[in-house]
């Protein structure tokens, strides 16, 4: 069992608006509701892939009470903690016709300690049946910058894989507590090392430098598909995973859903490039649809049969 965790969860509303223009009124073509956070948009992408699954998280208020009932609808089993504020709102407007998509999220609620502690609990519980658990998203208001470390070397004493899909201090304090596998995109991983990355030799410099921070593995996501610094068979392996070329409806959550089914395939123990073939397929079908998490398992293991995977060599000191 895979235990997803996501402390600030959101009610997600994906507005399609076709020819979307800021300073024009527009009437949506479409709307979809989704419990959303990035915790709970890799546990629906577990969910499509059959991979048993718990999202776990922080919820309150009347939104916290509906991304409850949506993760239930989805038939995605959840054991959330209620919290006394209201769970934020977020809203995405996707463009069909150009590609594009305008994100708006708002803070959140403000999380008490007591609160917090009752989290942990679960998760020291939840921990004992998981194989992994993944902290993914940004943390509400009130929480330290030091959670993330916190629960990664708690929970990595119990013998669980930990994974860590954040930002920004929090996500480089819980580097340093040596998950065992973290997944920036490249602007958090620019951030990470302190400079832009543009081509294969940055990008082996970013993911050694990562792993030298502390994280047993390292993905670096983009649109255009992954660099993946792996341990395998007692090696340190850097590869390029290319996506193939498509039109995209949507990018939000393409990350997600990658990450999603690199986990699956590290449960049906493929090996690397494999894994990355597969996981970088299942992140380009999603951004065919609307609504993070959301892909096609037949259209993703196509797109896989695409993905061109490289290995690289470290860059000389």
């Amino acid at each position: 069992m895979i235990v997803t965790v996501t402390l600030n969860a959101a009610l997600d509303r994906s507005l399609t608006v076709p020819i979307f223009k800021l300073g024009h009124r527009h009437r949506a073509s479409s709307v979809l509701v989704l419990a959303g956070g990035k915790g709970i948009n890799v546990a629906r992408a577990l969910k499509r892939l059959d991979v048993p699954v718990v999202a776990t998280g922080l919820a309150g208020g009347r939104n916290g009470t509906r991304i409850v009932e949506e993760l239930t609808a989805e038939a995605i089993l959840n054991d959330f903690v209620r919290i006394r504020e209201e769970s934020r709102t977020s809203t995405a407007v996707v463009d069909p016709t150009s590609g594009t998509y305008t994100e708006i999220n708002e803070w959140g609620p403000k999380v008490s300690p007591g609160e917090l502690e009752m989290l942990l609990e679960k998760l020291r519980y939840l921990a004992r049946g998981a194989s992994m658990v993944v902290f993914a998203g940004s943390l509400p208001r009130g929480v330290d910058e030091d959670f993330y470390a916190d629960a990664v070397r708690e929970l990595s004493r119990l013998g669980v894989r930990v994974v860590l899909d954040a930002e920004g201090e929090p996500l480089r304090r819980g580097i340093e507590a040596e998950p065992w596998l973290v997944s920036p995109n490249q602007h958090e991983a620019e951030q990470l090392v302190g400079q832009e990355l543009e081509d294969d030799e940055d990008f082996v410099m970013a993911l050694d430098a990562i792993a030298e921070m502390g994280a047993r593995n390292v993905h670096i996501t983009m649109e255009a598909g992954c660099f993946a610094l792996v341990r395998e068979d007692r090696q340190v392996r850097r590869y390029h995973a290319i996506a193939p070329q498509l039109e995209p409806v949507s990018v939000l959550g393409a990350g997600d859903a990658l990450l999603a089914r690199w986990l699956a395939a590290q449960r049906e123990e493929r090996p690397a490039d494999e894994a990355l073939r597969l996981a970088v397929g299942a992140g380009s079908a999603s951004v065919l649809e609307v609504g993070a998490g959301r892909f096609d398992p037949r259209e993703a293991a196509r797109l896989a049969a695409l993905v061109e995977v490289h290995e690289l060599a470290a860059v000389a000191p």
